[in-house]
């Protein structure tokens, strides 16, 4: 995976879905946030397995991929680098690299398969499949209120 965006366009959907990233989880995965860059978009996804946020961005991405990274502490990078930087992510075995301006950090990274998130992604449903669940009836009625 490598992207290129400004501070603002990451900074932004990370501090969306860091809400329910932790920093102390028993499975260390739970502190990381998902990034999934494809088709110029970049999605972030956070859980902490009872809810699971997600927020995207316009980003130039030259080759896509799926990565996780420690969500804390890519956030602490973000808000410390200056506005209106440059910033590259690329991935690099199980590291992925940050240059920005005239820093160069690196953070360990997981593969994107131990996110819980990751597997099990929903498709969508269309307006017609809804219009049948809806028409559905329930298993349980409501009571009578007289």
């Amino acid at each position: 995976m490598k992207l290129t965006a400004s501070r603002e366009d990451i900074l932004n959907p990370l501090q969306s879905v860091i809400g329910v990233v932790e920093r102390r989880q028993t499975m260390p995965v739970l502190a990381n946030v998902l990034l999934s860059a494809r088709d110029d978009r970049l999605s972030i996804t956070g859980t902490d397995l009872e809810v699971e946020l997600m927020a995207t961005s316009s980003v130039s991405v030259e080759s896509a991929g799926d990565i996780t990274v420690p969500g804390r502490k890519l956030l602490d990078i973000f808000k410390a680098l200056p506005e209106k930087t440059s910033v590259t992510l690329s991935t690099d075995g199980d590291r992925v690299s940050l240059k920005a301006g005239r820093s160069r950090l690196t953070l360990s990274t997981l593969p994107a398969a131990d996110n819980p998130s990751h597997p099990r992604r929903l498709s969508p449903l269309h307006p017609p499949t809804l219009l049948r669940i809806s028409a559905l009836p329930s298993p349980n009625p409501p009571p009578d209120p007289t």
